[in-house]
């Protein structure tokens, strides 16, 4: 079954966690695999390192996710760095793998770069070329709710994702976005643009506060009112903080699910303790199902 065939049905639930440095040990994502096993997620998404640096782990852990037989795995995949006769070799090897789902991404650019010194230079080029050359696989595509930082406008952004759509494009993963109203709004946009796509909302938990800002900003994203407040008030207490920003995440759920989103995604940031207690106090997954 393909996640887009889950979300015709209901409202998907998965998980993004990411590959550890080359010199790090793969055991605790293992264990923190395990646990995320036990909410029962429709599939587990990994990324894949700035410049293809991580992509061998990537391989590891989309394939342990795929032994396990206890969720579907994803791969990311970008146009950094990467040329055709790769691209082709790697996707040939997610394949023999049994990995047939993808997020195609142009990327970012590694620091002092300036293009993707790659055979494709935009998302939507490597989406139609995984779509004529591997049909097999179930294809996502990035988008952002408040537009992505270096496009000149939203809808110069919406555009690009109507692009990614036509390439062949199966569904969108949408990247952070803590406002609401902000989402809404690109959503009703996008449909007016013919971007039809179901939508897969990512959602980031506020545990600590500088990689909250920081993530807000490198992005381009919106900090709402009440997030500010969490940050002002409890930003000198790190236990405080994360407490507030749980309750914050789980409210955000709650919106988000009351939108009637096609799928909830999570980015654990490898933190499954964490996303346990949201999970939890969120009441959407019990580990007794």
């Amino acid at each position: 079954m393909k996640v887009t065939d889950i979300m015709k049905k209901r409202m998907s639930f998965s998980f993004e966690v990411f590959p550890p440095k080359a010199e790090q040990s793969m055991e605790p994502l293992l264990d923190t695999l395990e646990h995320l096993y036990a909410y029962k997620p429709d599939f587990i998404s990994c990324t894949y390192g700035a410049g293809g640096t991580n992509v061998g782990r990537n391989m590891e852990i989309c394939k342990a996710i795929k032994e396990s037989g206890k969720t579907i795995p994803v791969t990311h995949y970008t146009c950094i760095g990467n040329k055709k006769e790769k691209i082709r070799e790697e996707l040939e090897t997610y394949l023999k793998m049994g990995v047939n789902h993808i997020l195609a991404l142009r990327g970012d650019f590694p620091k002092g770069w300036q293009e993707t010194r790659g055979d494709f230079d935009h998302a939507n080029e490597l989406v139609e070329y995984i779509r004529t050359n591997f049909p097999e696989f179930c294809i996502a595509v990035a988008g952002n709710p408040e537009k992505h930082i270096q496009a000149g406008s939203l809808k110069e952004d919406i555009a690009h994702l109507r692009l990614k759509q036509d390439a062949g494009g199966d569904y969108i993963m949408t990247q952070l976005c803590y406002d609401v109203k902000n989402y809404q709004c690109w959503v009703e946009q996008i449909r007016k643009a013919g971007v039809t796509l179901p939508i897969d909302a990512g959602i980031m938990p506020v545990l600590s506060k500088d990689p909250t800002i920081r993530m807000t900003v490198s992005n381009g994203c919106s900090i709402p009112k009440e997030l500010a407040e969490i940050i002002g008030k409890y930003g000198d207490s790190p236990e405080d903080f994360k407490k507030a920003g749980k309750e914050y995440t789980v409210k955000l759920i709650y919106d988000y699910i009351n939108m009637g989103i096609d799928g909830l995604h999570i980015y654990t940031l490898n933190k499954w303790q964490d996303v346990a207690d949201i999970i939890k106090n969120a009441g959407i997954r019990s580990i007794k199902e």
